[in-house]
């Protein structure tokens, strides 16, 4: 049967990530070298309280049934760990677990915008912040990032038009893919950006916790009125590497997160017992492991970073997440092409930037998912590549 797709369908490729996968798959065969840095899963193993907390959950029977909602233990974790971190004060009707920000971004438009609404969308991004608005019918408008503004959107720069028509803006930092952070000036500016033109802010704050260099860590509700413009997403998967077990929040505006809660159960029974026991053990427990995993990225980018600097390719330094962000070197305008020759010469795998939207062309994206010596040893590779 010729089968008739939607064209919302139909405008999907497979994702990147699978093609890498091909590709790395394929010279594996061969029993060739492979230094994979495309894909950001933590190779940091999930401690041993995380784990022993899961382990003695799944042997109860109980824990297999619909949750149909979040534990009140868990809830009461997640409010000890933003009082602690952020001197956040967050009501059980300002919380809700959903199944990973990737998902809850997935879906979060379709409680604030009909068919046709803007969405204010970073340029690059991370590809479910376009996508998710799309496929809940939302146009998107796009603000872009860029290298000599730090990253940072330009809210004055906005169209006042595109501005006034806008029901929602997400935003991320530390930002995937550029590494970059935004300081807390720039977040009163994002507050008062919203009240002006009465956009909800949409805030991921995935890698809260991989800043580098004695930057601050922010979190948007911290910022005076940001619970009356917005919500933040906030993850389990990169802090304590849990990334499997698709555990993150949504917390902030009330409002916003009871027709959220509301919409959901249409879809959705609730996080897995099991892993809502391994959430609490990770929030409560011992958090040394944090910053262990913190200084070790820090020890990688700088592997990276510094080794590929060295080496001919300027290579910046990121200031966040797990991520190392760079122009393709000299001469490669291409980088889907960039990547494929970087991989069939050296053996190491990064992520093209257009990847992530129109403005990460000509761009790389490495994951620092290996230890510093093999990073050290990529560093090398390449720098006998004759690619730079």
């Amino acid at each position: 049967m010729d089968w008739r797709f939607s064209q919302r369908a139909l405008r999907f490729q497979p994702n990147i990530f699978n093609v890498l996968k091909d590709l790395k798959g394929e010279r594996l065969t061969r029993g060739e070298w492979v230094c994979d840095l495309s894909v950001g899963t933590p190779d940091f193993p999930v401690a041993e309280h995380i784990r022993k907390a899961a382990a003695q959950a799944a042997l109860d029977a109980e824990s297999y049934k619909y949750a149909l909602g979040d534990l009140p233990e868990l809830t009461q974790a997640v409010q000890g760990w933003y009082a602690r971190r952020y001197g956040v004060s967050l009501a059980e009707s300002e919380i809700m677990g959903v199944y990973g920000s990737q998902e809850g971004i997935a879906h979060i438009a379709l409680t604030l915008c009909d068919p046709g609404d803007v969405v204010l969308v970073p340029n690059p991004c991370y590809p479910i912040f376009e996508y998710g608005p799309y496929l809940n019918g939302a146009e998107i408008a796009y603000y872009p990032l860029d290298e000599q503004s730090g990253y940072l959107p330009d809210l004055a720069a906005i169209d006042e038009e595109t501005a006034r028509r806008a029901k929602m803006m997400i935003v991320s930092f530390p930002a995937n893919p550029v590494g970059a952070v935004a300081p807390r000036a720039f977040y009163d500016d994002l507050v008062a950006f919203a009240r002006r033109h009465e956009i909800c802010i949409v805030h991921d704050n995935a890698y809260s916790e991989i800043i580098f260099d004695g930057a601050e860590g922010i979190s948007f509700l911290s910022v005076p009125g940001a619970m009356e413009v917005g919500v933040e997403f906030n993850s389990l998967s990169k802090t304590y590497n849990l990334t499997g077990a698709r555990l993150s929040f949504l917390l902030g505006n009330r409002a916003i997160i009871e027709r959220f809660r509301a919409l959901r159960t249409q879809i959705d029974y609730g996080l897995f017992l099991v892993a809502q026991r391994a959430a609490i053990a990770a929030l409560n427990g011992p958090q040394e492991g944090v910053q262990a995993q913190r200084a070790e990225y820090q020890r990688r980018r700088d592997a990276l970073c510094h080794g590929l600097t060295a080496a001919g390719w300027d290579v910046p330094d990121a200031k966040g997440t797990m991520f190392v962000w760079a122009r393709t070197p000299h001469g490669w305008e291409d980088d889907e092409a960039f990547v494929q020759e970087l991989f069939a010469r050296t053996g190491v795998l990064c992520t093209p930037g257009s990847a992530f939207a129109s403005l990460g062309r000509g761009h790389v994206r490495f994951a620092l998912v290996r230890p510093a010596e093999d990073l050290a040893a990529c560093v090398e590779r390449v720098q006998k590549s004759g690619l730079i």
